[in-house]
C-alpha cells in the first residue's frame, strides 16, 4: 500500500481478503526474444473478490473501467467484474477489456473464449495481441496446442482480421492489436484502421509491458486524443518499460514518455 499512496492512488477502496496470498509470477529470461512467465495464483487474494468488493467501491464515478480477461477465469471474482462492468458502463463509463491471456489460468483454453465471447456485449474497447484475439476464438480441441505455443513464442505476424472482425461484431467499437515491434494498429468498428509505429529498444524484460501500454493508451484517451496519438503513447509507455528490469516501479511518468517521444520522431 505504500508504494500505492506515494503514487497517489487512492487505496481506500481495496479490500484486504485475510487467509489469502497475493499473486506472484516468475519471469525467465531467454535472450534475445524469450521470456516465459509462471504464475504462482494458489488462493490469489485478488480471486477472492467479490460483489459486495463492488458495491463498496465508487463505480459510479469513474470514466473508464477496465479489466483483464484473467478476471473471468474463477469465482467469485468473474461475476463481481461482470457485475462491476454492468454498473460502470450504467454510469455512462467506458468499458475497456485487456484480453490478457494465461494458458495456465484455465482449466481448458477454449473456456478462455467462451468467458471473452460471453462479457463482448458489454464492453466499448478490447485491447490484445493477436495471439489474444485469435484465442478469445478458441473452439477447436486440435488448435489448444498451437495457442500454447503462440503464447510462449516471439511474436510472428500473422492474419488476424477474421478473428478481429468476428469480436466487433460482439459490439465493441474499438479494437487495439497490440503487434510487438511492429507497433499497434487500431481497428474501429466502422472498418476503419490506424497503424500506429512502434519504438526499437533493447528488450531486458516484457513484465508490466502491457499493463503500461494500456496505461499510455486510455491516458490519452481520457485527454480527448484521437487513437493514433493516444496509441503513440501507449507504444511509448510498453517501450521504456522493457528496457528496465522492473514492472510497476519501472513505468513512467507523463514528462518522460512526452520526452521518449519526442526524442523518437514524435506523435
Amino acid at each position: 500500500m505504500s508504494f500505492l499512496n506515494k503514487e497517489g492512488v487512492a487505496t481506500q477502496y481495496i479490500p484486504r481478503k485475510p487467509g489469502a496470498r497475493t499473486g506472484a509470477v516468475v519471469l525467465g529470461i531467454e535472450p534475445p526474444d524469450k521470456f516465459p512467465l509462471v504464475f504462482y495464483r494458489d488462493n490469489a487474494a485478488d480471486i477472492q473478490l467479490t460483489i459486495d468488493d463492488v458495491l463498496a467501491a465508487p463505480l459510479a464515478d469513474t470514466r473508464v473501467f477496465e479489466f483483464a480477461g484473467t478476471n473471468l477465469s474463477r469465482e467469485p471474482v468473474r461475476s463481481a467484474t461482470l457485475f462491476a462492468a454492468e454498473i460502470a458502463r450504467q454510469a455512462g463509463a467506458t468499458i475497456v477489456l485487456d484480453l490478457d491471456f494465461r494458458l495456465d489460468q484455465w482449466h481448458d483454453p477454449r473456456a478462455f473464449g467462451a468467458a471473452i465471447r460471453s462479457a463482448l456485449r458489454g464492453v466499448d474497447l478490447i485491447i490484445g495481441t493477436e495471439d489474444e484475439i485469435k484465442a478469445a476464438l478458441l473452439s477447436d480441441p486440435s488448435q489448444v496446442q498451437v495457442a500454447h505455443s503462440q503464447m510462449s513464442d516471439a511474436h510472428v505476424p500473422g492474419d488476424s482480421a477474421p478473428a478481429i472482425a468476428a469480436l466487433l461484431a460482439y459490439g465493441p467499437q474499438v479494437l487495439i492489436e497490440k503487434r510487438g515491434p511492429l507497433g499497434a494498429r487500431v481497428h474501429l468498428a466502422s472498418g476503419e484502421q490506424h497503424d500506429v509505429p512502434g519504438f526499437t529498444v533493447p528488450v531486458y524484460n516484457v513484465v508490466g509491458a502491457g499493463d503500461a501500454f494500456a496505461a499510455g493508451c486510455l491516458y490519452g484517451y481520457i485527454r480527448g486524443w484521437d487513437w493514433p496519438k493516444a496509441v503513440r503513447l501507449g507504444n511509448a509507455c510498453g517501450a521504456i518499460v522493457v528496457t528496465r528490469h522492473g514492472c510497476a516501479s519501472a513505468m513512467a511518468y507523463e514528462a518522460e514518455a512526452l520526452q521518449f517521444i519526442a526524442a523518437h520522431g514524435g506523435f
